[in-house]
């Protein structure tokens, strides 16, 4: 009897130290499991944020291309309105070219006649130098060219007494001069203005200085046209009074430089606007 509870003992511990090694080993494996469980675990949280970026990135490349396709059919609309413009714009480039060439033709045309304008005036200033400074200073006489006009400027001292409009027997000789210049160029105007100085005048049919420009100019026009053959059809008479000064009306040296009469001679201006259509034809 007492072998057989001996027996029964060992087996019993036998059987315990069993299922404890068992045991130790199903819990061993237990951790690895659970380990491994949480690793794949981490890995899909991985893969799924993975997957979310990819998807964003795929979101982001599919808008790109729709924004590229709808930037394309753009494109193509642009180039299309592009070519009906270049060619607009082409034509008009060559009505443009055109309407220079001929602008051109026109301004070469207007610059020749100014030319020959200038030419010519040039030519009467030389004459009129030559023949009106013999014998007078040149202070008192002055000739010069601006554009295709020829100005004529005499102290009123050659021509005039001191608040006066009649004409002295020194003024005949220049004006002598004057008109054979004027009448050797038959397709010339010629306009007379009277200047005075800023002094106030009234004397019997003078009533100040708007009158006295006027007569000395219309005194020296009658000469002209009288005396010296001048065709009253190419004269002008023009008052200027005391306001196209030469110098301030402040001494006697001054108001001396604005009494004067200028003689403008000038290309007739019908004339020179049909030498302008002449050459626009």
């Amino acid at each position: 009897m007492k072998k057989i509870s001996l027996l029964l003992l060992s087996i019993v511990l036998v059987s315990s130290c069993v299922s404890k090694k068992e045991l130790v080993t199903l819990q061993t494996k237990h951790d690895q499991t659970k380990a491994e469980l949480v690793n794949v675990k981490a890995s899909l949280q991985k893969c799924v944020i993975e997957n979310e970026k990819e998807g964003a990135k795929a979101f982001s490349l599919t808008e790109q291309v729709r924004s590229l396709k709808e930037d394309k059919k753009t494109a193509l609309k642009q180039v299309e309105n592009l070519t009906v413009l270049t060619q607009s714009s082409s034509d008009n480039i060559k009505n443009v070219i055109s309407q220079l060439s001929e602008k051109d033709k026109y301004i070469n045309g207007v610059r020749k006649a100014m030319t020959q304008k200038d030419s010519l005036n040039l030519a009467i200033k030389y004459h009129l130098t030559k023949n009106l400074t013999n014998g007078i200073q040149d202070k008192d006489i002055e000739v010069r060219v601006e554009k295709t006009v020829v100005f004529i400027s005499i102290s009123d001292k050659l021509l005039f007494k001191s608040g006066s409009y009649n004409v002295t027997d020194n003024a005949y000789t220049v004006l002598e001069k004057i008109a054979k210049v004027i009448n050797d160029q038959p397709k010339m105007e010629v306009m007379i203005e009277g200047h005075t100085d800023a002094t106030p005048i009234k004397r019997n049919i003078i009533q100040d200085n708007w009158d006295l420009s006027a007569l000395r100019a219309t005194s020296i026009t009658r000469i002209l046209q009288y005396k010296y053959g001048v065709k009253p059809e190419r004269l002008i008479a023009a008052g200027r009074s005391q306001y196209v000064p030469l110098a301030p009306n402040d001494t006697a040296e001054n108001k001396a430089k604005n009494r004067r009469t200028k003689i403008i001679i000038m290309p007739k201006l019908n004339q020179f606007f049909e030498l302008l259509e002449q050459k626009e034809n």
